[in-house]
């Protein structure tokens, strides 16, 4: 299987339905600490959401009052977010290279989205875009590897790729901000069918490349472990979403 950051980011496309139907939403108290770490309400501010895929964090971005443009390079994540976010701008562009104005926004947004960035590219970008004051907000919403079940489940997936950290550790702060980054964890659950949480599994890229015949398998063998676990049929999935904001 790939590793190559770009042939994982591409994956996504031929699976968009499937991501916008199983992936996690955000918090409430998530946009909460964007809030506070910018020092700025959302609502009005001027927001890109970069690496939108099918637009989970910029519907939540919109409901909260933010005027946001999502910025998609993928085909099929891109039509996926147009038909559930018909009203939202969208702009297609990659952090590398943001099809966006100098100087015209508060806040970027990358939700589960910088690690496919080349930071050499994607931190001038961000400087170029953004109006002085203005704010670069990454976070990650990864499922909480302190709760057994979890730490096993994580343990046989990553038996299964031969990795020592599969899906985390290609992920890196950029550096030279002139704030630095402020952190913030904000620990949720939700409760989903069993099957909701298998295919959210199967929407992830390392499954994805691996193909339908070994992610069918492993899926198959993980509904066999997890049914006696849940017997009622659903799984409460618990997650920590770590927040990092610096002010440019």
């Amino acid at each position: 299987m790939t590793t190559n950051p770009r042939a994982r980011a591409r994956s996504f496309d031929a699976a968009a339905a499937l991501y916008a139907a199983s992936r996690p939403g955000y918090p409430g108290g998530l946009f909460d600490a964007v809030e506070e770490l910018t020092g700025r309400p959302l609502a009005g501010a001027r927001v890109a959401d970069v690496g939108a895929g099918t637009g989970i964090a910029t519907g939540s971005l919109h409901a909260r009052g933010a005027r946001v443009v999502a910025v998609e390079p993928g085909d099929g994540m891109a039509a996926e977010l147009r038909r559930a976010h018909p009203g939202i701008a969208l702009v297609r562009g990659d952090g590398d290279r943001l099809p966006l104005a100098t100087g015209a926004f508060d806040l970027l947004t990358y939700a589960q989205a910088w690690h496919w960035t080349d930071p050499a590219r994607s931190v001038p970008e961000a400087r170029r875009v953004l109006r002085p004051g203005g704010a670069l907000a990454i976070w990650w919403n990864d499922i909480d590897a302190s709760v057994g079940w979890v730490a096993d489940q994580g343990a046989r997936i990553r038996a299964l790729f031969d990795a020592t950290d599969e899906g985390v550790a290609f992920r890196t702060l950029p550096q030279g901000l002139d704030s630095g980054f402020r952190t913030r964890t904000v620990a949720w659950s939700r409760r989903v069918p069993l099957d909701d949480h298998l295919a959210n599994l199967a929407s992830h890229s390392a499954f994805l490349l691996l193909g339908e015949p070994g992610t069918s398998a492993f899926i198959r063998e993980e509904r066999a472990r997890l049914a006696p676990l849940f017997p009622d049929g659903t799984v409460e999935e618990p997650y920590v979403v770590s927040l990092h904001v610096a002010v440019v």
